[in-house]
């Protein structure tokens, strides 16, 4: 029974280290800032881990644009796109962006 337990605590060390995080992404041109205030992929098909990345931080994008929006009595679409501009001035070099006719650009 121990050995079980070690196995399934080994196993989630192991997939915890293997996922993906967003500079990591966005350092191997995986992942970039579109132009709608998300990140999405650059180059598609994209894994199923790189979708799962991208799932993840636009659900928290999107809770932070719905609240922000409400406290500044803003549309969403326009906090947005203040984050998309902050974004991609925010973007390091050799990291990718949309422009806003939405084709990829290298920084």
């Amino acid at each position: 029974m121990k050995r079980i337990l070690a196995a399934i605590g080994l196993i989630m060390l192991l997939q915890n280290a293997w996922a993906i995080d967003i500079r990591t992404a966005k350092a191997e041109g995986l992942v970039g800032e579109a132009n709608t205030g998300f990140i999405a992929a650059v180059h598609t098909p994209a894994s199923a881990e790189v979708r799962a990345l991208i799932a993840d931080v636009n659900n928290k994008r999107k809770a932070q644009f719905d609240s922000t929006a409400r406290k500044t009595d803003t549309s969403v679409a326009q906090v947005a796109h203040r984050f998309y501009e902050l974004a991609v001035q925010k973007t390091a070099s050799g990291h990718f962006y949309q422009d806003s006719a939405g084709r990829w650009k290298k920084k």
